[in-house]
């Protein structure tokens, strides 16, 4: 890459600021970010929504000229290598970055849109983009009833940040434990009850069906019907909002707030319109390049030896490796050794740190190494197939974690487990 080649970022997240950072001043780069607010963390939105921080402190290093905020790419011209925008501006490239990031699931739930509508009901909020943690915090105060739906990484950390706030909070879960991609059943049972302490209500295995919703009458209706005054309960005239959520058993559950913490999917609308390959994300190969070899993919939509990843350690790991190979590098990409960790903050009671790595549940043959204090609440477990350590679990104390995921990265076999478990060399 010259100082002459254009290079298009289109995503001002994580991912694309990154991959900007490295490139340097001396390249020509634009990155075409949606958002309008200063680019931010997306890993602290529970802190700021915890009220544990301000906004501002999630803010990423200044991107400079840079970043043009506000602008969405609306369609990928490849014939021309042009990115059209939004505000009616073309972006030409010679190289173009896709770094769309992922949207929150909306699940399929009765009630949730009107038919031909898109428009969640008041009271109702995804958790994915600063504008949904601001606007929920906004409707959050001390009683507020709040459901949670999703019981993984995202609603954990959403449950606990009400909860911090004064809420009432109900955790529903359709899978039978929590963060059950990432934890195994002991360390979830743990997890569950910690969040029970801070005041979360759990329900596991449990099917949300739908939604249920009211629609504040008209004022002259209302004030003929009550002899005067404005529907109390927060929404505007006429706009459906939400008072409960049905389950499958037919249970009901109160809510004043809803948040849908289904997931997240791949952001991969622009890629599939200019044609490249599809799968679960856009695939790229292990130099991040796409079915074009002029365009790349990088974070969370992207699609590398079928995974995608949808972790912020990945993203800065894939855009490191788009830097070298745009900077005239070699090294290949060959894929992120995932670390999920989670610090969840308590009342009177502490807190309660949290980190999973690889596999946590063992095949048949694999040897597990298990440590427990009841009084010191924490919970140690790795995972061994033959000498190599695969995969392990950590709550309460994390001391330790940086030298097992060191180990676990390099494929290393550990020489002396107790010194790696413990705090004390196994004494």
């Amino acid at each position: 890459m010259t100082s002459e080649e254009r290079v298009v970022v289109i995503g001002g997240g994580l991912a694309g600021l990154r991959l900007a950072d490295r490139l340097g001043p001396a390249a020509a780069v634009t990155v075409l970010g949606e958002e309008s607010h200063v680019p931010y963390n997306r890993v602290l939105l529970a802190e700021v929504l915890a009220g544990r921080y301000a906004p501002e402190v999630t803010a990423l290093p200044a991107p400079g000229p840079v970043l043009r905020r506000g602008v969405r790419a609306v369609r990928v011209d490849r014939a021309e290598r042009a990115v059209h925008c939004d505000d009616g501006t073309v972006a030409g490239y010679d190289t173009l970055v896709l770094a769309t990031g992922s949207n929150a699931v909306l699940p399929p739930l009765r009630g949730l849109f009107e038919p031909g509508g898109r428009e969640l009901p008041d009271g109702v909020h995804a958790f994915r983009t600063m504008d949904d943690c601001l606007a929920l915090s906004a409707a959050v105060r001390p009683g507020v009833r709040a459901v949670v739906i999703g019981g993984g990484l995202l609603g954990v950390s959403a449950a606990r940040a009400l909860a911090a706030r004064g809420a009432v909070v109900v955790l529903a879960q359709q899978g039978e434990r929590l963060m059950e991609r990432q934890l195994d059943a002991d360390s979830s049972a743990l997890l569950a009850t910690h969040l029970t302490g801070l005041g979360v209500e759990i329900h596991t295995e449990c099917r949300v069906r739908g939604l249920t919703t009211t629609t504040p009458a008209p004022p002259a209706f209302e004030a003929r019907r009550s002899g005067g005054g404005a529907p109390g309960n927060g929404a505007a005239p006429g706009q459906r909002r939400v008072t409960g959520v049905e389950l499958a058993d037919g249970y009901r559950l109160d809510a004043d707030v809803v948040v849908l913490a289904c997931g997240v999917r791949p952001r991969t609308g622009l890629a599939q319109a200019a044609g490249l390959e599809i799968r679960k994300g856009i695939v790229v190969d292990d130099e991040l390049r796409t079915s074009d070899p002029r365009i790349y993919a990088i974070g969370d939509c992207a699609e590398h030896a079928g995974q995608v990843y949808g972790l912020a350690g990945a993203a800065l790991e894939q855009a490191d490796a788009l830097a070298a190979v745009l900077t005239g590098g070699s090294a290949p990409y060959t894929g992120t050794r995932a670390l999920t960790r989670l610090t969840l903050g308590g009342t009177g009671d502490g807190s309660l740190d949290l980190a999973a790595f690889g596999e946590t549940t063992p095949l048949p043959g694999d040897d597990v190494v298990r440590l427990t204090d009841g009084t010191r609440r924490t919970y140690r477990k790795v995972v061994l197939r033959g000498d190599r350590l695969v995969g392990g679990v950590l709550l309460g104390e994390l001391s330790t974690v940086g030298a097992l995921a060191r180990t676990w990265e390099g494929g290393e076999a550990p020489h002396d487990l107790f010194h790696l478990l413990t705090d004390d060399g196994g004494h």
